[in-house]
């Protein structure tokens, strides 16, 4: 049986002086999210978290620790970017129990469509 593809589409309305941009949460919720300036929309969409998402998705790290020693980061930083990641439907968290009580990343999305309009 074939893999469904997971995507995520971020649309983004162009304005004199406003970026806005509707983007589908894959549990089929519709939120709306305002960006006054570029700078908003690229804190979502940085370098940082583009290898963040590469890594989880290719080296599947088992920790949150994990992910900031294969990305050497350090762990404050990546679990801000985290949260972030999460807010914004890319990624979430499931609990491991080994040993220590563990926070596992875990992709929700296969593609990433941007779309500007005009």
């Amino acid at each position: 049986m074939a893999k469904t593809k997971r995507k995520k589409t971020i649309k983004v309305g162009i304005t004199p002086n406003t970026f806005s941009y509707l983007f589908k949460r894959l549990r089929r919720q519709e939120e709306e999210y305002e960006f006054s300036e570029l700078s908003e929309l690229r804190r979502v969409l940085s370098n940082e978290k583009a290898k963040i998402l590469y890594t989880i998705k290719y080296e599947k790290p088992e920790s949150i620790y994990k992910l900031a020693k294969l990305l050497n980061r350090d762990f404050k930083s990546v679990s801000q970017d985290l949260k972030i990641l999460e807010k914004f439907g890319f990624i979430e968290f499931r609990k491991i129990q080994k040993g220590r009580h563990k926070l596992k990343p875990v992709l929700l999305i296969d593609s990433l469509n941007i779309i500007f309009e005009v």
